[in-house]
């Protein structure tokens, strides 16, 4: 299943909550469009909400934040 909030997020969005969520600024570095690249792209998750009645509406802020969390926990201790 495709999973996500079926919301599109900007990129520089998606990297600002990032920086938010680890406290510090990212280094991007702009570069033309590489092969395979999408300009848009949003999950569609109607076969998941057909197959369990669930609709993720999980905002990415929080998303995010949880996944930084675990990430830096898990690989704390591995």
């Amino acid at each position: 299943f495709n999973v996500g909030n079926s919301e599109p997020v900007q990129l520089r969005d998606y990297i600002a909550v990032y920086e938010r969520a680890l406290g510090r600024a990212a280094r991007i570095e702009l570069v033309a469009l590489q092969a395979g690249d999408v300009v848009a792209t949003a999950a569609d998750v109607r076969e998941l909400e057909q197959w369990t009645g669930v609709r993720p509406s999980t905002p990415i802020e929080q998303g995010v934040r949880v996944f930084v969390d675990w990430y830096q926990s898990y690989y704390k201790e591995v």
